[in-house]
């Protein structure tokens, strides 16, 4: 079943063509990705798919009967409404009663009216939504409802608009960058809510493990044309380099074949008449086919660093706090040389507040931070640009150098390092108010690397970067000949680069563990699992199993008489507490009648396997 068609879709951005002539359609389960460079176009037509703005071209068509939900790059809230009215203002009778529902439960309504509610809820099938709704609010860390929006961080406001996005429950969900201001725990949790759902998808995302888990297809705008790959990323980047080949294959044949035409086409007469129309016009396509270049758009670095002397940091007994939230406790560290760090935690616990002391920024804080003599920082920070959008992209880099010396010796102009950037010469000399988010994100990137720093600090550095960018930047990170520190939800990013990792767990506590992201949340994950089952009680010895038996000893007979009677009597009580919650209208009685429920069917369950156990030899 086709969800969504799009036909003949062209947009362009003042006189430049984003895209032209696209037609593409999306069926029923389909989790499909768009990939592409930063500046094509991807959001663009994601706004176009989801009806915020008109293509200049073209139309796009969803099937009737479903519905659909959008998730912008930055959140659509409104700042005087709450979290809950933000969350529950959707025009949708279930959540509205559902809404209704936990209202009167906080403000113990009377029991009439909460009776009306719950009989509503059992007739709208709602429970479950319910359940789902404290599921989705619980683990993107949403608490308190009565929060106002205008009182939220952004990464905050992100996870009240994908919360109010999933609770919507859409047949069919558009998502851009939904992983953007994330914690990874979130992250990890949202990867495997949209795998294990029926939901149709489509999602713009740089998160590659992301895209490799979720997604069955891949959309890829290249050049204005859209192709399609059905697989996963790995199998895209396997289809899309042989896509490459070929297509040099072919531009190879269309130069030599243009040699030939040329020859023939200098041989004839001036008079552009005199020569066979058609064989001129081939011409003219061969000579447009022949001038492609594949794969022209490659960012490259090999920027100098300073040499490291023999100290570089030195981190003894610091200390920071903000009121009562602990930052950093008594943190001592001795910085190596080719340190490379990657900085986990949860949103909230001063990751990017001990980046800032670290760096310098920050200097209020207990210990001491002695740094080497030719130890150089250079500090990238999320969200945070050193120009403004009346800056030329060019003067953007000119402030810092003029000329920068590359790791081999030689030296480049800012034109030229730019040029290497990805920003061709029109751009350069253009205002930066013009670039997109990840080309602003990839200019102060540049800024921060032409200082030659030989200890990086990056707060965030994948945020809006396209999945090209960050390869070649994982590439250059890679032999990057100096200390390294990195705060990033990429979890491809941080197993790649990172060789051990600041554990931030709360309090001011740090763990140093040695180990990239991957292996620290292996490590924890089976901590978790020895803890829980430390808690558990010991679990009692099981029966011994009948062997070679042809009846029951008289204990054991009487046994299989008392566990008839006692399942029976249970049964009677669970279809008590079934009428009993069906019919309860207040909160904490209904609550404890589900625990008292829960404890019963486990109990029942085991009388009822050693019932079976003892029936088997029974006359």
């Amino acid at each position: 079943m086709n969800y969504l068609s799009a036909e003949q879709l062209s947009k362009n951005f003042g006189d430049t063509p984003l895209f032209q002539d696209l037609t593409f359609g999306i069926s029923q389960g389909q989790k499909v990705a768009l990939v592409g460079h930063n500046g094509c176009g991807k959001s663009t037509l994601l706004k176009i798919l989801a009806g915020k703005i008109e293509p200049d071209k073209g139309k796009v068509v969803l099937r009737k009967e479903i519905t659909s939900g959008y998730l912008s790059q930055e959140p659509e809230l409104e700042d005087h409404h709450t979290i809950k009215e933000e969350i529950f203002n959707q025009q949708n009778e279930t959540l509205d009663t559902i809404s209704a529902y936990e209202d009167a439960v906080n403000q113990n309504a009377n029991p009439e009216k909460l009776q009306e509610l719950i009989e509503k809820i059992d007739s709208l099938n709602a429970w479950d939504m319910e359940y789902q709704i404290h599921e989705i609010l619980g683990k993107l860390g949403i608490h308190n409802l009565d929060n106002k929006i205008s009182e939220l961080s952004g990464g905050q406001k992100k996870r009240v608009a994908l919360a109010k996005t999933l609770i919507e429950s859409p047949d069919f969900l558009i998502l851009d960058e939904p992983t953007n201001h994330l914690d990874v725990e979130i992250i990890e949790w949202l990867e495997n809510y949209l795998t294990n759902s029926s939901i149709t998808l489509l999602l713009i995302t740089h998160d590659r493990y992301f895209l490799e888990n979720i997604c069955n297809h891949i959309f890829e705008l290249d050049g204005g044309k859209l192709f399609t790959y059905p697989g996963n990323f790995s199998y895209f980047l396997e289809k899309k380099e042989e896509r490459r080949v070929q297509r040099q294959t072919e531009i190879d044949k269309a130069k030599n074949l243009m040699r030939k035409e040329l020859d023939w086409i200098r041989r004839q007469p001036k008079a552009r008449g005199t020569k066979a129309k058609y064989r001129v016009e081939a011409f003219d396509k061969l000579a447009e086919k022949a001038s492609e270049k594949i794969g022209a758009k490659k960012m490259e670095v090999g920027l100098d660093a300073k040499r490291q002397g023999g100290k570089i940091l030195e981190i003894s007994k610091l200390s920071k706090s903000f009121g009562e939230l602990k930052i950093v406790k008594d943190f001592s560290y001795v910085f190596k040389k080719m340190d490379k760090i990657g900085i986990v935690g949860k949103n909230g616990v001063g990751k990017s507040s001990f980046l800032k002391i670290i760096s310098g920024l920050d200097l209020e804080y207990s210990g001491e931070i002695d740094k080497g003599q030719t130890t150089k920082i250079g500090f990238f920070q999320q969200d945070k640009f050193d120009f403004t959008d009346e800056h030329r992209v060019i003067d953007v880099i000119k402030e810092v150098a003029e000329v920068i010396r590359l790791s081999d010796g030689s030296e480049l102009t800012a034109s030229q390092i730019l040029g290497q950037f990805l920003f061709p010469p029109p751009v350069q000399y253009q205002n930066t108010s013009y670039l997109s988010g990840g080309e602003k994100k990839r200019l102060q990137l540049l800024r921060t690397l032409v200082g030659n720093p030989n200890f990086l600090i990056l707060d965030e550095p994948t945020n809006d970067l396209d999945i090209y960018t960050l390869a070649v930047l994982e590439d250059f990170l890679m032999g990057f000949n100096g200390c390294l520190m990195i705060v990033s939800h990429d979890r491809y990013f941080m197993d790649r680069l990172v060789e051990h990792c600041f554990v931030f767990e709360g309090e001011g506590k740090i763990m140093d563990f040695p180990g990239n992201y991957s292996q620290y949340r292996d490590y924890a994950e089976a901590k978790e699992q020895e803890e829980k089952q430390s808690e558990k009680p010991p679990a009692p010895k099981p029966e011994k199993k009948l062997k070679e038996k042809t009846k029951l000893s008289f204990k054991e007979k009487s046994e299989y008489e008392s566990l008839e009677k006692e399942i029976e009597e249970l049964e009677a009580r669970k279809e008590e507490l079934v009428s009993s919650m069906n019919t309860e209208p207040d909160h904490e009685k209904l609550q404890k009648l589900s625990e008292e429920f829960n404890q019963l069917s486990e109990l029942l369950e085991v009388k009822i396997n050693r019932w079976m156990e003892l029936a088997e030899y029974a006359d």
